[in-house]
């Protein structure tokens, strides 16, 4: 059985949702970041990195949301969430992951987690004003020049619509709009229409 390790709200959503599209069995567990739980002991032992997410498996614990979500893809075949039979068009699908994972994500994150980077008080908020506006240079790059549509590789949904589902869900809250560039959202839009996503943020909500 998978035990997939998630925070609400949280780059896990992208990976609870691949689950969810998947069919293969699995539990979710919480994990109640604003306490702190991600440091804990007992959480450190299944992810030293103090993040989520962490998928356990019976040959061990993944960590990295795209490195999960290639592996949720690989084991679940009949899902059909990554081109995995087109060695280029599988690697174009880690790129755009990756891009999410070392670029648009850490965007994000220099609005909330400027110390670490930088211990000046002042740097952390010229870190939180820059947001805006990498994080709308990154959509633009998304919206214009990796986005195929109507999904993210074109036809085929894959694992990079849940990551990239998350990513857009960000933006009000780094003060851009969604509704610059259409075509994400639009994406955004028809994802909240799929039961997977609904099943997963119903049960981020339990």
């Amino acid at each position: 059985m998978l035990t997939l390790y998630f925070a609400p709200g949280t780059c896990s959503r992208a990976s609870l949702i691949a689950l969810e599209e998947s069919g293969l069995p699995f539990e979710a567990k919480r994990i109640d970041t604003a306490s702190g739980e991600q440091r804990s002991e007992a959480y450190l032992k299944i992810n030293a990195k103090g993040r989520v997410p962490a998928l356990a498996t019976e040959k061990g614990v993944l960590t990295e949301t795209p490195a999960i979500l290639a592996y949720i893809a690989a084991i679940a075949p009949s899902a059909a969430l990554a081109p995995l039979d087109d060695p280029f068009e599988f690697a174009r699908l880690q790129a755009f992951n990756s891009y999410i994972c070392s670029t648009v994500h850490v965007n994000h994150a220099h609005g909330r987690r400027g110390a670490r980077w930088a211990d000046d008080p002042a740097a952390h908020e010229a870190m939180k004003a820059k947001v805006p506006e990498t994080m709308a240079e990154s959509f633009a790059l998304i919206e214009d020049g990796m986005f195929a549509g109507p999904w993210v590789m074109g036809e085929r949904y894959s694992v990079a619509d849940p990551y990239l589902f998350v990513m857009t869900g960000w933006l009000p809250s780094d003060d851009v709009d969604p509704a610059r560039f259409p075509r994400v959202a639009d994406h955004y839009a028809r994802m909240l229409e799929r039961p997977a996503v609904q099943r997963a943020l119903a049960r981020e909500k339990a």
